[in-house]
């Protein structure tokens, strides 16, 4: 099949599920296009079965913001039209399920029906698109989708709370790759972060302030007052700054190390103990199935889908969200039992498998194939 796939290209969990689907339907053979505004960071490497299309928005000074959904809309239709798309699979419902619908319809005035599945993520369902100026708009766009999926139990229930759902909402969970990561790392470089004798804690996010990354350091704060403990922080965003100079005011700067982003978070996490995930709102929570796959045990918050992942008294802990102090009395019963530690870690590899990829992809496979074969049952 030829599908189109449109999503953020970013460090996000959308644009690295959408990534990941679409090199693992590749590799099945399927004729994969993405069409974004720059190339996904986990797109490495084009081949006879993936390709990129860039969206350009021209600049043009009549336009104070210029029009990405319109540009988007444009070259959905070119490229539909000029690869013989059989299929159009959207990321995110703003602005991605908006434009993928004016380009169904543009392109139905020429007899072309695609069909469009819509996934939804996350913050595009709970906070921008649950904002006043958008909601019509998304709620439009959710309902004109042939299909639409959610991530999580908790997103699906939490989008029917929030708008006038009229299609049925199915949950097919974020994956993981298990063949992507080795069991046997002989180059962690485990000494390169800490001494022999100090427990790694991370925390992977966009650091923005939905992440509670201040509860971040607060946690490892407590931590590492009773076990020698360092703590390594891989991302960027707009809570990064201030979290340097919390760690600089608590005294243990010298204790924390900011990565920046990074793509080899698989060999950051293979030499880490523990994950913290003290997330205000998660949809699903990819980073702790990361965390989990690379036998990693998970601090987290009980907030949104994460419980369907991070397994209570299993793979980890939950706590309500902001309890630091029972995140870090959690984090402490874990770590200052070695071999209770090394259970969590293996209770988390095995939960994780359940997310592997072969077990998601026929589900999307199936999809796919019931939109396609559908296609000419709703011509607006």
């Amino acid at each position: 099949m030829k599908i189109a796939i449109v999503c953020y290209p970013t460090f996000g969990g959308s644009g690295v599920v959408a990534t990941e689907l679409g090199i693992a339907l590749a590799n099945r053979g399927h004729e994969v296009h993405f069409i974004t505004y720059k190339q996904p960071v986990r797109l490495e490497l084009l081949s006879s079965n993936i390709h990129f299309h860039e969206v350009n928005v021209p600049e043009y000074p009549l336009f104070h913001y210029q029009p990405y959904e319109l540009a988007l809309s444009s070259k959905l239709v070119d490229t539909i039209k000029l690869f013989d798309i059989e299929l159009l699979h959207v990321h995110y419902a703003i602005p991605h399920a908006y434009a993928g619908y004016m380009s169904k319809k543009i392109l139905a005035e020429e007899g072309i029906h695609i069909p469009m599945i819509t996934t939804l993520h996350g913050t595009d369902i709970t906070l921008v698109g649950n904002h006043p100026y958008y909601k019509p708009a998304v709620t439009f766009s959710i309902n004109k989708s042939d299909i639409v999926t959610s991530v999580s139990q908790n997103l699906k229930e939490r989008t029917l709370e929030l708008f006038d759902i009229k299609k049925e909402v199915e949950v097919i969970p974020n994956f993981i790759d298990k063949s992507k990561y080795s069991l046997n790392f002989t180059d962690c470089q485990r000494s390169l972060m800490a001494n022999e004798d100090e427990k790694i804690i991370t925390h992977i996010s966009n650091f923005r302030s939905v992440k509670r990354i201040p509860d971040v350091v607060h946690i490892f704060h407590k931590i590492q007052k009773e076990i020698p403990a360092k703590l390594i922080m891989v991302g960027e965003g707009p809570e990064k700054e201030k979290a340097e100079h919390l760690c600089d005011q608590l005294g243990i700067k010298d204790r924390v190390v900011f990565l920046g982003n990074s793509n080899e978070i698989d060999r950051i996490l293979c030499f880490s103990d523990m994950f913290l995930l003290p997330s205000e709102s998660e949809s699903f929570g990819l980073a702790a199935l990361e965390a989990m796959i690379n036998r990693v045990a998970v601090i987290s918050s009980n907030a949104g889908g994460i419980p369907e992942v991070n397994r209570h008294g299993v793979t980890g802990f939950l706590s309500d969200i902001g309890d630091v102090d029972d995140m870090a009395k959690n984090a402490l019963y874990i770590l200052k039992d070695d071999a209770i530690l090394e259970q969590f870690k293996k209770n988390a590899f095995e939960v994780a498998l359940e997310f592997d990829i072969l077990k998601v992809l026929p589900i999307y496979e199936a999809m796919y194939e019931k939109a396609y074969k559908g296609r000419f049952r709703n011509v607006y």
